[in-house]
Order: C-alpha cells, then structure tokens, then sequence
C-alpha cells in the first residue's frame, strides 16, 4: 500500500508538473482532543501547555484542516483534533507529510476510577476498550440477579463475551467483535518508566477535596503516573454501579490483563481510526501512545449524590492538564533527542 501511495503522489506530480519534494518525517506527534481559546498565551486546555513548553512555535497548514500543524526544530509535531476524525485523516493523507515511524502520543483529560488514582493522576494504557456498541435494558426492569442492564452484543447477560457473531451481521467470528484495542504493551512500559518519577502539580482545593474519600486509599494520595487502561464511550455516564461496570468491562474484553483507570468519550474513536490507517500503510501502530489526566473522578464520594458530583471537572481540569504534559515531556524528548536509536527500533520494556 505504502508504494501504491507513492506512485499516486509521483504521477499527480509528473502529471501536474509540479516540483515533487520529499515528505517530512514526523518524530513524535502530540495529539490532544480540545484546547479552550487560543493554542497559546490564556487559559490552557489539553493543548496549550504542550504547545507553550515544547515550544511548538512553527505552524504548517493541513488541507481541509482550519487550525494548522505546529511543530519545533527538534521533530515534535503537536495538532488538536477539534474537528475530530476529520483532522486525523486530512493530516495523515497530506503527501507531505511521512508517517510511517511516527511516535503518536494521544493526550487528554478524562473521568478517574477512585478505586485506582486519584485526580491529577497521569495514565499510561496498555489498551483502549470501546463501550460504545452495547445493548441496554433500563437498570430499574433487569432479571432478577443482573448487576446492571448493560452487556455485550452477541452475549446473554452482563458480564460475559459475545457467543454469536451474527448479531453484527456480516461477522462470522466471535474475535471479530473484540472491544479492547491493544497497544504496544513494551512501549507504554518504557514510557512508564521514564515518567514515573516526574514532580506532578497538585491543588489545595484538590487536596481537601480527596479527604472526602473514606474507604478509597488510591483516591486520597497526591497525584501518580500509573499504568492502566482507558474506557471510551460518548455516554459521559457517571456512579458508582457504571464504575463498577466500567472495571468488568475493562476486565473481560482485556481478558484479565487490564485495569479500568481512566474514561473519556474520544480515545475509541481515533484508536480504530488509527488501525484503519495502519492496514491501508499509512501509519504504524506499533508507535501508538495513550497517556491520560484525571480531571474529576467518575463517581461521587461517600456521602454525597450522584447528581451533585455528575460534571464536577472544574477544579482538576488545570491540574490534569499540567500533569500531562509533565508526565509526557520525558518520553517525547527521548525519542527525539536520541532519534537515530528510536528511528528503526521501537524501544520496549
């Protein structure tokens, strides 16, 4: 596919007469969700502290794409997908632009799971697991014995794999309908290790409100960087009966090997739009990094109502994107500092 591609751009130029250059090699490529006003100089969002700190001070227009490409001397590129899907796509079909040992760095905020960090806390997942094709039975009419009234399709109750494949359709095998989209487990280890020991940003008001954690040791210590898993629906759902579902979800689609830490309503979507790239040879998915923020946990604590805490971002949300940048920055300096190393040869641990 790879050559295919490049026989398209070679005849568009020779056919064109234009001057055919050769494409710029991307090192690493940050990748956030949002950014609130300006990619710089106010109030940051998911983007701003990357672009401010890496100094991502050149720009580069995308076509198709009304914000550009910004990037630094070093190879860091740095884009946020406010269009979404769209973004991705017209970035990684730009014949400009050489994509194929690309380090990508997925960033953002999301919901915590207070049974494993606490806000502030920084995420390094070794899959992201969709839980937007599910079917749902109101909790309040489930049989008798459910936990709760979301399950698989294809499966007969909560809790289980799909055991019938037509339900989809075309799919005729049970594997097909995975929902847990593996990522390279020896990189995020390496880029785990890096980050671990980084000096993470905490609030006052932050820290008080972690007292109110009884019962959840994880939720009451200062921010962590920690390993663990992120769950994506476009449901921004919210309790402590979908946590629980949350964390058997994660469990079953990741077979045991996964812990439910973090969720957003986004990380789904682009990691299979990445696994579309890499079949048609556009981008490796050997180099895929997620690496997410709590903002807010995913449930009230003791004590208080689900609808008090429902949406409660605010106060993390500074916290959570500074984290991130700071549990980042180590892994994407190395990549580049020691590009000739990372070029051909993926590090792992």
């Amino acid at each position: 596919m790879r050559h295919i591609v490049s026989a398209f751009i070679l005849s568009t130029a020779l056919a064109t007469g234009t001057a055919l250059a050769a494409p710029e090699e991307i090192r690493v490529l940050v990748v956030a969700n949002f950014e609130v006003g300006h990619d710089t100089g106010d109030a940051p969002g998911e983007y701003q502290d990357w672009v401010e700190r890496l100094h991502l001070d050149e720009t580069v227009p995308i076509r198709g794409v009304p914000d550009q490409l910004r990037h630094n001397a070093e190879g860091v590129y740095g884009i946020v997908l406010r269009h979404g899907d769209m973004d991705l796509h017209a970035l990684a079909l730009d014949p400009r632009f050489d994509l194929h040992h690309t380090y990508w760095l997925f960033t953002g905020i999301s919901g915590v799971n207070p049974n494993m960090a606490s806000v502030g806390s920084v995420a390094w997942a070794q899959w992201v697991v969709d839980a937007d094709a599910l079917r749902e039975i109101d909790d309040r009419t489930i049989p008798k014995g459910w936990p709760y009234g979301l399950y698989a399709i294809g499966a007969s109750r909560p809790d289980t794999l799909p055991d019938n494949p037509n339900h989809y359709g075309s799919v005729t095998d049970v594997a097909q309908l995975t929902k847990a989209y593996p990522l390279n487990r020896g990189l995020a280890r390496w880029a785990f290790a890096l980050s671990q020991n980084v000096t993470l940003a905490d609030d006052p008001v932050i820290a008080e409100r972690r007292k109110a954690w009884h019962g959840y040791p994880q939720a009451q210590k200062p921010p962590m960087v920690l390993m663990g898993e992120t769950l994506g629906t476009e449901r921004y759902w919210h309790g402590a009966e979908r946590n629980r579902w949350a964390e058997n979800w994660v469990t079953m689609w990741t077979r045991g090997q996964g812990r439910f830490v973090m969720t957003n309503e986004e990380s789904q979507h682009y990691q299979y739009d990445m696994r579309m790239l890499a079949r048609l040879g556009y981008v490796d998915p050997e180099r895929i990094m997620v690496l997410r923020s709590g903002s807010n946990f995913d449930m009230p604590p003791p004590g208080v109502s689900v609808t008090a805490s429902m949406g409660d971002e605010g106060p993390g949300q500074a916290v959570a994107y500074d984290n991130n940048e700071r549990a980042g920055e180590p892994v994407v300096r190395e990549l580049t500092t020691h590009w000739n190393r990372y070029r051909d040869h993926i590090p792992q641990r």
